[in-house]
């Protein structure tokens, strides 16, 4: 498997360089990132088709956010800093798996590694939670955790998400997404926001990072052999 790390620019931050990782899976080499998203909010198409989307993006930048556009996924999605996006490319030629079995494999991957760090989550979401979906992770009886989403070509899919991992972290996106969410109106309780810490997992972003790329390497789409290769710029 491929495994990139390392940051682009900031702007480039929402596609995550998401052609690389597909062109690698079109041509039969599972590539996967993990990493931290510099302060940007990262809209989703919906988003960008709602008439007040001009007015999000500018409540956006008056809280600190750069406003972004991603390719895959539903509602905005805040990462103030130390909040984990992923993104994890497969070959699909010849393979009979559904959007549904990848669903059900990225997430059981990533409850176990979450798990695996002593977090106390499950699959499920609250309600009112930010971008809303059916295949998301929660701390158990608590906030959302973790959301997924995927992109599917003929040829490669694209399974991406992003995973909270501090109670600051975990307030800073509440308190820009409650006004934003209002502006586009999307329900949205900021209580319903959690994080691998609040579930008693550690709160250092990069063991999480570490874990659940070495989760993903390791799982039922990887071998457990990697080429790490590094983008510019810090991680």
């Amino acid at each position: 498997m491929r495994v990139f790390r390392g940051l682009v620019g900031r702007s480039q931050v929402p596609r995550s360089r998401s052609a690389d990782l597909l062109a690698s899976a079109a041509d039969g080499t599972p590539a996967l990132r993990v990493w931290r998203p510099p302060g940007v909010l990262a809209f989703g198409r919906r988003d960008a088709r709602d008439p007040a989307f001009d007015r999000a993006n500018r409540i956006a930048e008056d809280r600190g956010f750069e406003p972004i556009e991603r390719d895959v996924g539903g509602r905005a999605v805040a990462y103030p800093g130390e909040t984990l996006a992923f993104a994890h490319a497969v070959p699909l030629r010849g393979d009979s798996e559904s959007i549904a079995d990848r669903y059900e494999r990225a997430t059981s991957t990533l409850v176990d590694a979450l798990r695996g760090l002593g977090a106390d989550v499950v699959a499920g979401e609250p309600s009112a939670s930010f971008c809303p979906g059916d295949h998301s992770l929660r701390v158990t009886g608590g906030g959302k955790v973790a959301g997924l989403a995927q992109r599917v070509r003929s040829d490669a899919a694209l399974v991406a998400g992003c995973v909270v991992v501090t109670p600051t972290d975990a307030g800073a996106i509440a308190a820009v997404t409650e006004p934003v969410y209002d502006a586009l109106s999307v329900r949205f309780d900021p209580a319903s926001v959690g994080s691998v810490a609040a579930a008693g997992g550690p709160s250092d972003p990069d063991r999480v990072a570490r874990t659940v790329e070495d989760a993903f390497v390791d799982g039922p789409w990887g071998s457990g052999r990697r080429r790490t290769e590094r983008l510019g710029g810090r991680e």
